[in-house]
């Protein structure tokens, strides 16, 4: 709990087996009530270990993908009551020492949507991000920005907590079933005019943390742009996008 609000960490995870224990164990049990862990149809000990754990565990019959993933893992975080939930990679890439840190961020009333930026400082590089990755990473976000109006040093983290108002106002059953997604998500919370707030966060990028191929990063990136000019034109009336067609609490589960 965290002034008397419920947290939640959902954990998106696909063949986390190896990394799971480290990024349990860091979590910040003192504030953090329940942790949720969503197999997309691993192939490894995933589920088994997280049970181990004391996680609550759901488990998809197919792979259905990382966005469906995070579906399946908001919608449950939601029916449990969870007032802030967190979405922490089990996949040791960003440090679970922070949940405290973003938490109070929406706890104490300042934002709605915290934000765990790899660009922030000298984190992304020197955690290893690739190199093109850190260059499409901040050309897309400076396109995003112009186009969504806001002023984010990264749309590209995977690492988010959100007050449970938020989750219940904007239709993420409309976003992609994969890694756009994320992307989709974050747009739709600025089209509905949220608060966000970003800290730095160190991450690492080894064997066993989970990333995207050079292939399905050019497909990722046409899609940040489609949504951009999506959002823009759905802002000016010139297009009416059923991803940005709602207004805050009108969203029917």
């Amino acid at each position: 709990m965290f002034e008397n609000k419920k947290v939640i960490v959902i954990m998106p995870a696909y063949n986390a087996a190896k990394t799971l224990r480290q990024t349990y164990s860091e979590i910040p049990r003192h504030i953090v009530d329940e942790v949720i862990l969503v197999d997309d149809f691993s192939t490894d000990e995933t589920s088994a270990l997280a049970r181990e754990l004391g996680i609550s565990v759901f488990q998809h019959t197919q792979n259905l993908g990382y966005g469906a993933n995070q579906k399946t893992c908001y919608f449950e975080a939601i029916k449990r009551g969870g007032d802030i939930i967190v979405m922490l990679h089990p996949d040791y890439q960003y440090s679970p020492k922070l949940i405290s840190a973003m938490v109070a961020m929406i706890g104490s009333g300042h934002y709605d949507i915290a934000l765990g930026s790899r660009i922030l400082g000298n984190g992304a590089l020197e955690g290893g991000m690739p190199l093109y990755k850190y260059i499409s990473n901040r050309v897309l976000t400076a396109v995003e920005n112009i186009l969504l109006g806001s002023k984010l040093s990264e749309f590209h983290t995977g690492y988010r907590a959100w007050k449970a108002e938020v989750l219940n106002s904007i239709p993420i059953n409309l976003c992609s079933n994969d890694f756009l997604f994320d992307n989709q998500m974050l747009a739709q919370a600025i089209y509905a005019g949220f608060r966000i707030g970003e800290i730095s966060c160190p991450t690492k990028y080894f064997k066993e943390a989970s990333s995207i191929n050079f292939h399905r990063s050019v497909i990722y990136g046409l899609g940040v742009l489609l949504t951009a000019m999506e959002f823009r034109l759905n802002r000016m009336g010139v297009l009416r996008s059923k991803l940005f067609s709602f207004t805050k609490n009108s969203i029917d589960r």
